[in-house]
């Protein structure tokens, strides 16, 4: 006898239809499983077996050969129990198939029968969702997640008998229901403030037009003067996920197993701040089965690195491709993954080994060698793409002792939500969120300057040999200053202060 379950597969953040058929023939007892499947699948065998048995049903002592169509998608984790089992519950008899058709199951199961939590079921439901289908069942655990995407019945199994009771008209499931703008509500308010930073006033305010266009960032400062204090208040000023970016960002954090247990969406923007040990599989993604890296796990978010110098020179590099297309493509034998990496890219280093090469107040003990191989870590290339260099000077006494508070995080971030208020007007006609996603033909139309203006740039990129890339980033910052500013033109005094976050070489030459 034959059956069909309809579940589905994880592919990048996207998920797959997958109809897993189950044929019981007549032969000596044999249980295989076709269709591509890896090694968390091959063994769902022994798993959905004791399952069924520890559940008080029959265990078909015949050829079971379960199929999981298409044949050429690559088939991983552990959520094809639930639909294997159910598949042969059908096939047995022991189950009507009628229920089967309308709904997709996904779910691992324990020893005694018990579902327990999946990764990427808010891709799953998405997919049922886009697909049509009635309903999905998930592990309990998943439901709220799965429910984020409305539009489709969402039931939370807690057990293999419990499923079967529902799909048999034996018993009931209450589904799950998810208000996203409820959850919003909810979000807790931001633990650090920039209120907390003393001094640095003018990096506080390379951070405002960083946050205000989504631009990349390169902080050199010595040790103690507050790069890493400031990267980590900088999404307090970043404006709120709304519900699109909220959802692909939990999808990215579904996938790779990162979502508590306890959120069923991702309501704050991702904050990555990887060691400088990092592989470059680490940081980019990879594996035998690709994974999404934290470039992909910060999207639409921060990714800090501290100490950038420390970092692997083939790491660093690999860098350049998601900067540039805001994505990244990890290819291998068996298939090829696109995972989204739109994110701000936070760095922080100190101007030489020591760190004290800047320091008035401290004597650098590195010779030029020592200083060129650190810099020389740092290409062209990649300073070319972080479109702000501000240093991050020692904080005097003066500055550590004084009594008035800095600019709260939720002052500074209203003049960001304004600016971006000008830019979603400017950009909506087009899938562009900020003035640093401008291609060619918006920068002609936005970024055009006056005579003066035209003059200073055409002094800086003489003085300082400028790349065509670096000229095109400072055009980018100026639109954004004049966002800040409330104008509509970008005037001198914004290209004056743009070109002032281009001055690392110039700045720290030895």
């Amino acid at each position: 006898m034959l059956s069909r379950v309809l579940s589905s597969a994880v592919l990048g953040i996207e998920a797959a239809t997958v109809e897993v058929e189950v044929d019981l023939a007549r032969g000596l007892p044999a249980f295989s499983i076709v269709g591509l499947p890896e090694t968390a699948v091959k063994e769902s065998k022994d798993r959905v077996k004791a399952a069924i048995k520890n559940s008080g049903y029959k265990f078909p002592n015949d050829r079971i050969t379960v199929n999981l169509a298409p044949a050429n998608i690559k088939k991983e984790g552990t959520g094809f129990d639930l639909p294997i089992a159910l598949g042969i519950l059908a096939a047995s008899g022991q189950l009507g198939s009628a229920s089967l058709d309308a709904h997709l199951f996904s779910g691992e199961l324990s020893l005694d029968g018990s579902v327990k939590p999946v990764c990427g079921c808010l891709s799953i439901a998405d997919k049922a969702r886009r697909q049509g289908l009635k309903g999905i069942f998930v592990p309990a655990a998943n439901a709220e997640e799965a429910a984020v995407v409305g539009g489709l019945e969402v039931f939370g199994a807690q057990n293999l008998p419990q499923v079967v009771s529902m799909l048999r008209g034996e018993g009931t499931m209450m589904a799950v229901v998810v208000k996203p703008d409820e959850l919003f509500k909810q979000e807790d308010a931001a633990v650090l403030d920039f209120a907390e930073v003393k001094g640095q006033q003018h990096v506080k305010r390379a951070l405002e037009i960083a946050a205000a266009g989504g631009h990349n960032v390169l902080m050199i400062g010595p040790p103690g003067s507050g790069k890493t204090m400031l990267a980590k208040r900088l999404p307090t000023i970043l404006p709120p996920l709304n519900l699109e970016e909220a959802l692909e960002t939990t999808k990215i954090h579904s996938v790779a197993g990162l979502l508590p247990a306890n959120q069923s969406l991702v309501l704050r923007r991702p904050f990555r701040s990887p060691h400088h040990t990092i592989s470059d599989a680490g940081l980019i993604g990879g594996g035998a089965i690709p994974r999404p890296g934290e470039v992909s796990l910060a999207h639409n978010g921060v990714l800090f690195l501290d100490e950038l110098p420390e970092y692997r020179k083939n790491v660093l590099e690999v860098l350049r491709q998601p900067l540039e297309a805001r994505t990244v493509t990890i290819s291998r034998a068996a298939l090829s993954l696109t995972y989204p990496a739109s994110f701000m890219l936070v760095a922080a280093m100190n101007p030489c080994p020591c760190g004290y090469f800047t320091d008035p107040q401290h004597t650098c003990q590195c010779t030029n060698n020592q200083i060129q191989r650190y810099r020389a870590k740092i290409s062209g290339p990649l300073l070319d793409r972080i479109d702000i260099h501000v240093e991050v000077p020692a904080v005097s006494y003066r500055d550590l002792s004084a009594v008035p508070a800095g600019e709260a995080s939720e002052t500074i971030r209203k003049r960001i939500l304004a600016a971006r208020r000008i830019q979603a007007r400017r950009f909506a006609a087009a899938n562009i969120f900020s003035n640093s996603h401008m291609t060619s033909s918006y920068i002609r139309r936005y970024c055009r300057v006056g005579k003066e203006a035209s003059h200073l740039l055409e002094m800086a990129v003489d003085k300082l040999g400028l790349s065509a890339r670096a000229y095109i980033r400072i055009l980018k910052v100026s639109r954004t200053i004049a966002d800040l500013d409330g104008k509509r033109s970008i005037e001198a005094e914004h290209v004056s202060e743009a070109l002032q976050y281009r001055s690392f070489s110039s700045n720290y030459s030895i």
